[in-house]
């Protein structure tokens, strides 16, 4: 194996999954500022209120709704790996039939749960009012944004990171130029952005389904007699539920400290809230360099295992962590040399500059704390193995996150950073641990025809 990671060719197919994903991701904040800036150009500031507030709810229920595109990676690239054709096209039907039937779910729940959300998120009436405008209206982009994430995850898993690129791009590209025609050009306000992200959603599902039919033709991949039958078989849609469901209490976990970050740093005060929310720019710069990794593994992992090949398998690991830790010092770096150039650049409220800077060593230290998690995270997507990650999540939270905030609750906001710190360290030494026993007991491949 060692051999092998001093290879330069094995590297670049590192790269060649990871780039692509994170010039992709880089079209994400973009969206959120070209809204910003379109809806910040109407006359009251409400209007930017309740496009704030309504996308946080409908991302909220969009990213609670991720393990279909981790799943159906894992799931898929095991297929591609193990040489079954069949199994591939099931893997692309059943997260299929599965997005369209929790979008219904959302669709036939929308009123109920648009209630609940801004019953906890409060707000003045016109904030209230336009965020329900713009929740109405973005809701029913739901069947095409949960169906885009299991095309994404399919696509991934066939070690084309291409095609996601392409997806993600000319989806989020297309939403930009439609948030300015409709809110500026054609006036519609709260409801342009709102119908130019619902277009630009099914716009993107007729790219990725235009994708996936090329991937088809290319692998030769068609449906075979009583094809849908096996489809719609208990047991294989069992497995899966069982694997989103581990995954979504994952996310769930991850969400809650997110969420109280928000909450108590609310209570220290407007300033601490606001600096809060600018460092939180600093984990999502962290996020694009490690999640390209954290889907190359993902990747990589899943067709070793599907091909029951250990010595790939571990390469991949070694990889990918390898570079994980380079491009986390990288961060380091960055936030140590240029952090407060950085704040300058995201604020321009002095008392706010002044707070962050106060909590900007933690975020010096995050990247190299945060980075095994990322990669781990994706080996263990990448193996379908979500109990492992579920129970991980779970120590992390319960036992580290809140724990650690409860015992440095005197040192305000440095403890809520402190808690966030041991919770990213705890994160990756849990799953550190788990990847241990299981190499220990059996290994992820317990048969392997290569060695």
């Amino acid at each position: 194996m060692w051999s092998s990671f001093f290879n330069a060719a094995r590297h670049r197919q590192v790269f060649a999954l990871a780039l692509p994903m994170v010039l992709s991701n880089i079209t994400v904040p973009l969206l959120g500022l070209v809204d910003t800036i379109v809806i910040g150009h109407l006359e009251h500031a409400y209007y930017l209120g309740g496009v704030a507030v309504g996308a946080t709810i409908i991302s909220l229920i969009f990213w609670l709704l991720g393990f279909l595109r981790m799943s159906t990676t894992g799931l898929a690239a095991q297929a591609v790996g193990a040489g079954d054709n069949e199994r591939l096209l099931q893997v692309l039907a059943r997260g299929c039939l599965l997005a369209l039937g929790l979008a219904l779910l959302i669709l036939l729940l929308q009123q109920p749960l648009t209630e609940l959300a801004f019953w906890l998120m409060g707000g003045s009436a016109e904030v209230q009012f336009y965020g329900r405008e713009y929740v109405m209206v973005r809701i029913w982009s739901a069947p095409a944004a949960l169906i885009n994430l299991v095309l994404l995850g399919w696509l991934l898993g066939n070690q084309n990171a291409r095609a996601p690129m392409l997806l993600l791009i000319l989806g989020n590209g297309a939403n930009i130029l439609l948030d300015i025609w409709f809110v500026l050009g054609l006036g519609w306000q709260v409801k342009g952005a709102a119908a130019a992200s619902v277009l630009a959603d099914y716009l993107a599902t007729a790219l990725g389904a235009w994708l996936v039919w090329r991937t088809l033709q290319r692998r030769n991949v068609w449906p075979a007699a009583g094809f849908w039958r096996r489809i719609l078989h208990l047991a294989a849609f069992k497995t899966l539920l069982g694997l989103n469901r581990d995954i979504f209490i994952r996310a769930l976990c991850l969400q809650l400290t997110f969420a109280f970050m928000t909450f108590q740093g609310a209570r220290l005060g407007d300033e601490v809230l606001a600096a809060n929310a600018v460092l939180m720019n600093f984990l999502m710069f962290i996020s694009f360099g490690l999640d390209g990794f954290a889907y190359a593994v993902e990747a990589m992992v899943g067709k070793a295992v599907g091909a029951r090949n250990r010595a790939e398998f571990r390469l991949a690991c070694a990889l990918n962590l390898f570079w994980g830790g380079v491009v986390a010092i990288l961060f380091m770096l960055l936030f140590a040399l240029a952090g407060q150039t950085l704040l300058g650049l995201i604020t321009s409220i002095e008392p706010v500059r002044e707070q962050a800077s106060q909590y900007l060593p933690w975020l010096i230290l995050m990247p190299l704390a945060a980075c095994w998690c990322f990669i781990l995270d994706g080996i263990f997507i990448g193996t379908t193995r979500g109990g492992d990650m579920r129970d991980m999540m779970l120590l992390s939270t319960a036992g580290v996150f809140f724990p650690v905030w409860f015992l440095t609750q005197s040192l305000g906001n440095h403890g809520l950073w402190l808690a966030m710190l041991c919770f990213m360290l705890a994160r990756g030494i849990t799953l550190g641990w788990a990847w241990w026993r299981v190499e220990r007991r059996q290994g992820f491949i317990i048969s392997d025809g290569t060695l």
